[in-house]
């Protein structure tokens, strides 16, 4: 198995001994922009979501809004391209595409709120398995401010949360309930992690896709959440 192959996992965990594949930040949003559709809004947070715009399939229309005042985002520029007058809500350059619009802060979150927003992808440090969301704020450290996840979570048609399953010290992310400060309830609709895509039901946690390599037993013992396996799963295609 090659490593470089992009549509396989280039992250390696030892567990028991056992290799395991995960995807790396890339491929959980080339995983992510399967679920556009033409004609979609999409706001993408900061993180794994902005990578999104660099695989909206070719052909399809989806127009891009950025909280900070920008609607017809592109994708990442070519280093040696940027224009530093150009950023998404992260402060990370940007390109737009023909007939972007710029306005205010106050336009863009009138937009949100009036559920003008087909589509969010977030990331996040806890979701809950009733599909609670944690991703503003960790107790004790410095925060800049609130940004737009709370407007985004309480207007968005639909909330795919992109995130690595386990911290640094390899504890589940997907829990029973959050214990960090809560940004939405019962909001989540998907997650895409580097283990695998899950459906946030009400009987919790479904897993409906594996990466390349993960074994269901692998997710199984990462999610502290309660946890059930679609019939149907399949191994994760790009």
């Amino acid at each position: 198995m090659c490593f470089k192959d992009a549509v396989i996992a280039s992250m390696i965990y030892t567990t028991q001994n056992i290799l395991i594949m995960a995807l790396d930040k890339n491929q959980i949003a080339h995983r992510i922009s399967k679920e556009l559709q033409d004609g979609f809004y999409v706001n993408l947070g900061i993180g794994i979501p902005t990578l999104v715009a660099n695989y909206i399939p070719e052909g399809m229309d989806v127009v891009l809004q950025s909280e900070n005042g920008l609607l017809g985002m592109g994708p990442f520029p070519i280093e040696g391209t940027e224009d530093a007058d150009l950023i998404n809500a992260g402060k990370q350059t940007i390109t737009t595409v023909a007939g972007s619009a710029f306005f205010d802060s106050a336009v863009s979150f009138g937009m949100i709120r009036a559920g003008k927003v087909d589509l969010t992808v977030l990331g996040a440090m806890e979701v809950a398995e009733n599909g609670d969301i944690a991703n503003w704020k960790v107790p004790g450290k410095m925060v800049k401010g609130l940004g737009g996840a709370m407007d985004l979570v309480a207007s968005a048609k639909n909330i795919i949360v992109a995130m690595q399953h386990t911290d640094k010290a390899g504890n589940s992310k997907l829990l029973p309930a959050c214990s960090l400060p809560i940004t939405g309830l019962r909001c989540v609709k998907k997650i895409v992690s580097d283990l695998g895509v899950f459906n946030v039901t009400a009987d919790g946690f479904e897993c409906i896709e594996y990466a390349p390599g993960v074994s269901i037993d692998e997710i199984k013992q990462k999610t502290a959440g309660k946890l059930s396996i679609s019939p149907n799963v399949t191994e994760m295609s790009f």
